[in-house]
């Protein structure tokens, strides 16, 4: 069986990364990112059946917005925004980039650059109640006992890259039980098996995976392979695949089309 022979559908890849050196980046612990354009993007996951995702602002484009607007503006409506915002941002900035497509705030808690956790609780419940914004977290697991509390409360979550290592897992399980969602992403930056782990968050919750592609897998051991996605098209098998795929992430992000109008949409680009 052939790679893609496992990936019949649409894909939403739910983590990707844009890094336009036009936008300002700042170092951080002295590393800049190589440039990973839309137009890279694009020819990189060729063949891969994606035709939507969520655009995630890392910790070396800090507050910037202009990156993320002119990057969904060039994607297309199929694709959302996960950015990073002070907790001085106001409302009126929050609606601006919700009609730009921006659909969650970041806490990047791993690198750095974002809002701080002692600002989680407020920002993410006022982004929420503005605009309908879930919030995502960079973290690893094994820090989630001291959040857990306040994650469970808050109205829509995220963990990136199955949260990391496999030591936390008892933990993200815990909150994956209470309604938070869960990327199969980044393999090659994570310190556990992939496919047990995603065996065990679709036994707490079927509905709580999403899987993308972590591109271009900035300072990760090693980048996104295409296997990946057949790791996790074998490890979900075919009764949860169009929900892990596409389904879940794309109510998540609150994308208006279907895998097969997206796919329609995204042809008439190419």
């Amino acid at each position: 069986m052939s790679d893609h022979a496992l990936l019949p559908r649409p894909v939403f890849d739910a983590h990707l990364h844009i890094i336009d050196p036009r936008f300002p980046l700042i170092g951080n612990d002295g590393y800049l990112p190589p440039a990973f354009t839309v137009e890279q993007y694009r020819e990189r996951v060729t063949g891969l059946g994606i035709r939507g995702g969520a655009v995630v602002s890392g910790s070396f484009q800090g507050f910037d917005q202009d990156y993320l607007r002119d990057a969904l503006a060039t994607l297309g409506p199929t694709y959302a925004g996960v950015t990073q915002v002070p907790a001085t941002v106001t409302d009126e900035e929050i609606t601006s980039l919700d009609a730009a497509g921006v659909r969650a705030v970041r806490f990047n808690v791993r690198r750095g650059g974002s809002a701080t956790l002692d600002q989680l609780d407020r920002l993410a419940r006022r982004v929420h109640d503005v605009s309908g914004w879930h919030t995502e977290l960079y973290i690893d697991a094994r820090d989630l006992p001291d959040l857990a509390t306040t994650l469970a409360a808050l109205p829509a979550v995220s963990i990136d890259h199955l949260g990391l290592h496999r030591d936390g897992l008892p933990h993200l399980l815990k909150l994956v039980e209470r309604g938070v969602k869960v990327k199969a992403t980044g393999f090659g930056r994570v310190d556990l098996d992939p496919a047990e782990t995603m065996k065990a968050i679709m036994n707490a919750d079927p509905t709580a995976l999403m899987v993308g592609t972590d591109l271009p897998s900035t300072r990760a051991r090693r980048p996104f392979t295409d296997a990946d996605f057949t790791l996790v098209a074998q490890t979900i098998g075919e009764e949860h695949l169009d929900a892990v795929m596409w389904d879940n992430a794309a109510a998540f992000y609150r994308i208006p089309t279907g895998p097969s109008s997206a796919s329609s949409w995204w042809s008439a680009q190419t």
